[in-house]
């Protein structure tokens, strides 16, 4: 059974298991200084966005994201600043603190285990979210802020993460918030703009709106996010992937129910978070 744990897992030195992935995704030991070092002066070089830092704690992410490409990472640290820069609501004078009702009415959560290849998983329970009452914009702070703790996580910044989209319950109410430059934003979020990779995206209990919600999202798929997204019409499907030993039991997983909220109280204890996040502009 996988182990539950809802502090981040920030220790620098990986596990063995992920040591070897993090080599097959082309992070070599012997070379990993020079190749931070290579990065950092590309980024000084070309000049296309100023990040507020540049040490190799903080580079690598990027460079892990990538496999270790400079042209890619720096397409991503740029595309990072970009998405920060339009939208940054999403992260000056935000509280994070604040937004622990949202993981209370449980329409977005962090499962505190792992999947059998060390994958996070973001669970979206859209049938849940009552727009009248939380506004698109609100949910969109709150992927922002567990995207950034995740990409605090060493393990994560190799192996990535995996969502879970739920349609179960979703109504024509809460499409017609949803528009092509939200559409747009999401895909920002998963694919190109943040510093940890998604592994995969599975659309679970999909029922009439689900044509009218992948439609908006059509035009913003690149061909390698369409291998990397799966439709589940039953569990068993989803289980070709994810194995139920890593799965709630309402996905016909083995695992009781977690307590989404966790996440937020453990955020309000850990100092070295709260300053990771505080350099972005959030306020503790």
């Amino acid at each position: 059974m996988a182990f539950t744990q809802y502090e981040l897992n920030l220790e620098s030195r990986l596990p063995e298991e992920f040591r070897r992935i993090a080599a097959e995704r082309g992070e070599c030991e012997e070379t990993k200084t020079l190749n931070i070092e290579e990065f950092r002066q590309y980024i000084l070089e070309h000049n296309d966005c100023k990040p507020h830092r540049i040490d190799d704690e903080y580079l690598i992410k990027f460079l892990r994201a990538r496999f270790w490409k400079i042209s890619s990472s720096y397409r991503l640290i740029c595309n990072y600043y970009k998405f920060r820069e339009q939208n940054l609501s999403y992260y000056e004078t935000v509280r994070p603190l604040d937004y622990k009702y949202i993981a209370d009415s449980d329409i977005i959560s962090v499962t505190p285990y792992r999947d059998q290849q060390g994958h996070r998983i973001l669970i979206y329970r859209f049938g849940n979210w009552k727009p009248d009452e939380i506004s698109i914009d609100v949910l969109f702070r709150v992927s922002v802020i567990l995207l950034e703790l995740g990409s605090l996580e060493p393990i994560s910044q190799v192996v990535g993460g995996v969502g879970i989209y739920d349609l179960e319950n979703v109504t024509l109410s809460q499409i017609v918030h949803l528009s092509p430059s939200y559409a747009q934003k999401i895909i920002a979020l998963l694919v190109t703009s943040m510093p940890i990779s998604t592994s995969a995206l599975h659309i679970v209990n999909p029922n009439w709106t689900f044509k009218a919600v992948f439609k908006l999202f059509t035009p913003f798929l690149n061909a390698a996010m369409r291998e990397r997204l799966f439709i589940h019409s039953d569990m068993e499907s989803l289980h070709d992937h994810i194995s139920p030993e890593h799965l709630p039991k309402r996905y016909g997983g083995l695992r009781e129910e977690h307590s989404p909220s966790r996440w937020f109280d453990n955020m309000r204890d850990n100092k070295r978070v709260q300053n990771e996040l505080r350099q972005l502009g959030y306020v503790f």
